[in-house]
């Protein structure tokens, strides 16, 4: 017997037994210390603390739960019963003050508790959260009404004792569960919202490096090609590059080049190739629009734009053609 509690060893068989229930024993600055620093490191901190909440917790409810069966004990003589087995147990000291059945509150002290110990072996700065968590369950299961818990002091921070409150609360270990979950899905969803919206970048950038470049043709004339379709931020790199080409190839005529656009042309496009003639033409360049299709020249009609002031051909080489006969040359 030890402090009344029925305790047996039978080393033929390899059991202990405490209270009628087969238990066994671990060194705590050794074989437990490792136990939670291989949770932690699997399943990291944060994950880990949840854990242990929770296990803690719902070890208590069904603590909790046995001894509110027992009517004949009044939930003061449980809780002092319950706190009386853990100090036999080796839990530490736990003394339970301030319990009032009717507010559903209570205040509980923890001295030199396994769990403190433990944070004691892993160098921890924080006490931990199993033994405040299996008190809310035990107060659960007696009060038969959601018990959370508010830690006031722990003893690692360099008190005497730690000391948690308890109360009634909608707070749960099922709902901290979902909400990590929730924030671990909604940091994931923040991390490929990232990735996405470098790629993006990247691609636009690529995008705005390849897409429409200027290939001189011969002495003074150059080709700008026009692909897929144009939005403001498109059209107006494409507008800045191509103005800032024009000079370096010394262009006396520009050929834009609208095989590659899609037959749908917004009004971004059709006004693109507006601005482009007009701005090339203040540097003293002639614009000539080659490669406009059937389909094209209906989808700019519709637009409303009028470009009929440009020289317009089916295909780039009968641009190229007239371009160099503008020039007083032909190929031969």
């Amino acid at each position: 017997m030890v402090s009344n509690m029925d305790v047996k060893w039978d080393l033929e068989k390899g059991s202990l037994s405490f209270e009628g229930s087969d238990v066994v024993l671990f060194w705590i600055s050794s074989a437990m210390r490792t136990f939670f620093d291989t949770i932690e490191e699997i399943s990291g901190v944060e994950s880990s603390n949840l854990v242990f909440e929770t296990t803690g917790f719902r070890q208590g409810f069904t603590i909790g739960q046995y001894f509110e069966k027992m009517k004949n004990m009044s939930v003061a003589a449980a809780a002092e019963m319950i706190a009386d087995t853990y100090a036999a147990a080796g839990w530490g000291k736990i003394s339970v003050d301030e319990l009032n059945f009717k507010e559903h509150t209570a205040k509980v002290n923890f001295k030199d508790s396994w769990e403190h110990k433990i944070n004691v072996a892993q160098g921890k700065k924080a006490g931990g959260n199993f033994l405040p968590a299996h008190f809310a369950g035990v107060f659960t299961g007696l009060f038969r009404k959601n018990i959370w818990y508010r830690v006031i002091q722990h003893q690692i921070e360099g008190h005497e004792e730690s000391v948690i409150e308890y109360f009634p609360s909608h707070v749960s270990v099922s709902q901290n569960i979902h909400a990590l979950a929730r924030k671990r899905e909604s940091e994931t969803i923040q991390k490929l919202e990232t990735v996405v919206e470098e790629k993006k970048k990247e691609l636009t950038e690529l995008v705005h490096r390849l897409s429409s470049p200027m290939i001189p043709v011969l002495d003074g004339i150059v080709v700008v090609p026009l692909l897929g379709k144009y939005d403001e931020e498109r059209s107006d790199v494409l507008i800045e590059r191509t103005l800032n080409q024009l000079p370096l190839h010394k262009a006396e005529i520009l050929l834009l080049d609208l095989t590659g656009l899609d037959h749908e042309v917004n009004s971004f496009t059709v006004s693109l190739i507006e601005k482009i003639g007009k701005s090339a033409s203040l540097t003293g360049t002639k614009t000539i629009l080659v490669g406009i299709s059937g389909e094209l020249a209906l989808s700019i009609t519709q637009s409303g734009i009028n470009l009929q002031k440009f020289d317009c051909f089916q295909i780039l080489q009968h641009g190229i053609y007239y371009a160099l006969s503008q020039r007083g040359k032909k190929i031969i």
